[in-house]
């Protein structure tokens, strides 16, 4: 095997051939095993014109997410409440950051009966953040899972909760209502955190999900994007961190950049490397690990109830 001794020539054909190869991963078009298959068969069809016709909100649809077929035909869906609007601007999503609106206070009633009408068997709530809020939108969210247990039994849940800024009662208030799983998602590893969060905390994050496990959460969950920069070991050490405070379920997806204003691709990450890391989460001990490019939060949410 030969080897390349690194002349400040060769260094320089390596400093273009790299920002060239970086332009390529960010500027071409995308993997091939980023292509996303059209939703179909009949349960998804049969959503699609209830969700037309009542007028539903859910982030499968104003999201576009990729696995909503797939999703629907499990009978699970994913709501957002507290407006479309947060106050927070980070640098990977794509919600409107701005001033929201006032709390609508029959949004529970209204969620609910959405739920209802689409039959579903496993709900995702999640929200924007509302730092504008005494209780930062904690009530709502109370109230909220409260009316889908009144108005749907036998339907179970998921609160993909922000942090709260960390306050406890907030926090308390979901753990009072008590959804089969509570999630809450670290995004990114510590390095990132203050780049693509911007207001979020690394440590904070952590604490919020180590607390929902003290408090008698039986499965709290979270999930991280790859591609905006990180590196192996700080994926493997994110991951430590989360087993550390008890976490059960972590999902791993490729970051997609949402408009030219947001932070850019870095990288796509490979098939295997995604396989490596499921491998890596199961010898940790979680006992859900889903790890593939076009997987998000909620992907085979009803599978991590048991």
């Amino acid at each position: 095997m030969s080897t390349v001794v690194a002349t400040p020539d060769t260094k320089d054909k390596q400093k273009v051939a790299n920002k060239t190869t970086e332009k390529q991963t960010t500027t071409k078009g995308k993997p091939k095993w980023l292509r996303v298959k059209l939703p179909t068969g009949e349960k998804y069809r049969n959503l699609r014109k209830l969700v037309d016709k009542y007028d539903l909100h859910t982030i499968c649809t104003s999201g576009s997410c990729p696995n909503m077929g797939e999703c629907w035909g499990e009978g699970t869906a994913t709501f957002m409440i507290l407006g479309n609007v947060c106050t927070r601007s980070c640098g990977f999503c794509g919600v409107k950051t701005g001033r929201p609106e006032d709390v609508a206070w029959d949004e529970p009633e209204k969620v609910a009966r959405s739920i209802k009408i689409m039959g579903i068997k496993h709900a995702v709530l999640t929200s924007v953040d509302r730092d504008d809020l005494k209780d930062m939108g904690s009530i709502i969210w109370a109230e909220t899972v409260q009316a889908v247990r009144r108005m749907n039994p036998e339907t179970t849940l998921e609160t993909l909760i922000p942090d709260f800024q960390g306050v406890k009662r907030n926090i308390d208030r979901i753990i009072e209502v008590s959804p089969e799983v509570v999630s809450h998602n670290m995004e990114t590893v510590r390095r990132l955190t203050r780049e693509v969060r911007i207001q979020a905390k690394y440590d904070r994050s952590l604490g919020v999900l180590e607390y929902l496990k003290q408090q008698g959460i039986r499965r709290t969950k979270s999930g991280i994007m790859l591609g905006l920069g990180e590196k192996e070991d700080e994926v493997i050490h994110t991951l430590k961190d989360l087993r550390s405070v008890d976490v059960d379920v972590v999902t791993i997806g490729q970051y997609l950049q949402p408009s030219k204003q947001h932070l850019p691709v870095k990288q796509f990450i490979t098939p295997d490397q995604f396989k490596k890391y499921e491998t890596i989460g199961k010898e940790l001990g979680f006992r859900h690990v889903e790890s593939s490019a076009l997987v998000r939060s909620s992907y085979k949410a009803q599978k991590h109830i048991n």
